[in-house]
């Protein structure tokens, strides 16, 4: 049987195959430019919002009476930056570590949970959200104070002979925070709880490991992930908090966020506001780079 062939000697149907991979590229590329068109709106609001605002932070960093790199020299080499940075990075990993030991476990419930119990305990987890931190904050103002409902169920108790002292320290501080940051530990941890094998844990059991074995042996590796995604979420934002230790701590609980609005408000010193914030964003920044190397934390937020 003899093939047909075209003037330059090609098959037949090569030119019709080349036409067809034309029109899918001329497709993919019509795609791809619509999908950016699309985006584009997005993207301009954040180049206008963000991208902008951030720039003229930087500039403004360099604007320091001793030269280009004064601002930041001075809090490099300052004690009293480290000393607050310090304390601030203390602050958000206990934040953190308390926040990731009550989330497990209330994610594990959840996970158990189906129905209408189910629904009611994410209202519960999600209810946070929808509330004004700043809300939050004075509410725990009101419970801890010396004659709030705290104290006086303590001492009506008689656990206390006199109120204790609940405001305006370290203690005020953690229970604000981890109120506030606590689903943002929950949530991530339940989606690595959903995405679990189930068979896993039957084959585990059915081999002969006990429930402790199999928590440590397979459970608690196969949700690591979300574990270490909602702890990088709590730290990364503990980093960053301002409301709730302005309003909850006292002169020892000085953080980053609260030195910079000194800076900014007090001092009127906008070079060393400027190289403060930059730090604090870079060091932001590159936590996150480390850990999206080693977690995928797209995956880990996404229920199923």
């Amino acid at each position: 049987m003899s093939m047909q062939v075209g003037s330059a000697g090609e098959p037949a149907h090569q030119p019709s195959v080349r036409l067809a991979e034309r029109e899918n590229s001329a497709a993919k590329f019509k795609a791809a430019a619509m999908n950016w068109l699309l985006l584009l709106p997005a993207t301009l609001f954040l180049i206008g919002c963000f991208g902008v605002p951030l720039l003229a932070l930087v500039k403004i960093s360099f604007e320091g009476e001793g030269g280009p790199f004064s601002a930041y020299e001075t809090l490099i080499f300052d004690d009293v930056f480290l000393t607050v940075f310090w304390n601030t990075s203390k602050l958000a990993i206990i934040v953190t570590m308390i926040s990731v030991l009550l989330a497990y476990p209330t994610a594990f419930l959840l996970s158990r949970l189906r129905g209408t119990l189910l629904s009611i305990a994410l209202y519960c987890i999600l209810v946070p959200f929808w509330i004004s931190v700043l809300v939050r904050t004075f509410s725990w103002m009101l419970l801890l104070e010396r004659n709030g409902p705290v104290n006086g169920t303590l001492m009506f108790l008689g656990i206390t002979d006199q109120p204790l002292k609940l405001l305006f320290n370290n203690f005020s501080v953690y229970l604000g925070m981890i109120h506030v940051l606590l689903p943002y530990a929950v949530l991530p941890i339940y989606s690595s709880m959903l995405k679990l094998d189930q068979r896993l844990i039957q084959a585990s059991n059915g081999l002969g490991a006990t429930n402790l074995q199999t928590f440590w042996k397979v459970y608690l590796p196969l949700t690591a992930n979300g574990v270490m995604t909602g702890a990088i979420f709590v730290f990364l934002m503990a980093l960053g908090f301002y409301i709730t230790p302005s309003l909850l701590g006292g002169l020892n609980n000085l953080t980053v966020a609260m030195l910079i609005d000194n800076f900014v408000n007090e001092r009127l010193i906008w070079p060393l506001a400027a190289a403060a914030s930059f730090i604090l964003l870079v060091i932001i920044l590159v936590i996150l780079g480390v850990a999206t190397r080693f977690i995928a934390l797209k995956q880990a937020v996404t229920v199923r």
